[in-house]
Formats: C-alpha cells, sequence, structure tokens
C-alpha cells in the first residue's frame, strides 16, 4: 500500500499517541475531522493498523523477568510447525514468537516473574510440546532500545 504525506503524519501521530482524539488529529493534520475518520478507518480496514492497545511495563506488573528462548524443532515438517505454532498461541508467558531462518526453527520473548516461574514454563509447557527438540535461553539483563513505532 502506498502511503502519501497526510497518511504518513497520521501513522507517525497514531503510533505515539493512539488515544488522540480524531478531532485533535484531525486538527493536527490540518484536514477536516471528517476526511480523517475516512482516512483512518481506509488505513483500519486495509490491515496497516492492526489494533491500539496500552503499552505496559513488565517490571511494574509483576514480569520483570525477560528471556528470549530460541527453539529448534525435531522435523522441518507443516505438521510440526503447525503444532508448535498453535501451542504456543496458548501460552501466556509468551509475548512474541518469531519463525526464523538460521540454526533455531523459532525465536520467543517471554516474561516471567522470576527464574521459578521461567523452570515451571520450560518443564510443565514449552517442552511438552510436541516436536520440541531443543531449547536454549537468553536472558535479558537490561533494556537498551525498545520502540514499538515503525518509520513510515
Amino acid at each position: 500500500m502506498k502511503f502519501d504525506l497526510i497518511d504518513q503524519k497520521i501513522l507517525d501521530i497514531l503510533q505515539t499517541n493512539s488515544k488522540i482524539t480524531n478531532a485533535q488529529l484531525a486538527s493536527e493534520i490540518g484536514t477536516s475531522a471528517s476526511g480523517m475518520l475516512d482516512r483512518v478507518k481506509r488505513l483500519e480496514n486495509a490491515g496497516v493498523i492492526k489494533k491500539y492497545v496500552a503499552l505496559v511495563d513488565p517490571e511494574k506488573a509483576g514480569r520483570g523477568v525477560l528471556a528470549l528462548v530460541s527453539v529448534s524443532l525435531t522435523a522441518h515438517k507443516m505438521k510440526a510447525f503447525d503444532t508448535f505454532t498453535h501451542q504456543i498461541k496458548k501460552i501466556e508467558e509468551v509475548l512474541e514468537c518469531y519463525h526464523t531462518a538460521g540454526e533455531e526453527d523459532f525465536v520467543l520473548k517471554v516474561a516471567v516473574k522470576d527464574i521459578p516461574e521461567y523452570e515451571n514454563f520450560i518443564l510443565k509447557k514449552l517442552t511438552l510440546i510436541e516436536g520440541v527438540n531443543k531449547v536454549k535461553t537468553n536472558f535479558v539483563l537490561s533494556t537498551v532500545k525498545y520502540n514499538t513505532k515503525i518509520k513510515i
């Protein structure tokens, strides 16, 4: 999808402040409120704007231990992929899951309260998924950069 300058401005502003009212957004862009509503709806309907969320600080929510977990499957077949992705979507500790090329098949971003909870996640959830062969964990010591805003 091609974005004109107004679309780019809309997306830039909404990524910074999704709570802005349509009237405020229209005023900042310099267009009518009804025209702005149409543009935003078009971006939503096209799937460019997927959803509006509140970003929660994991530490303040009691989930301050973050881990990046690499997972290798026993077989590179569609059934193994489907089984893993179906099961991983059900696990609350997993914030993000990426299917990757390279040594590992998936990389997960996991948030837990503490190390015992992480151990429980590994032993009673992740490794019980059929087809999981190898798990490698890197714990996050500190976050150097965290950004949800995509340059348009």
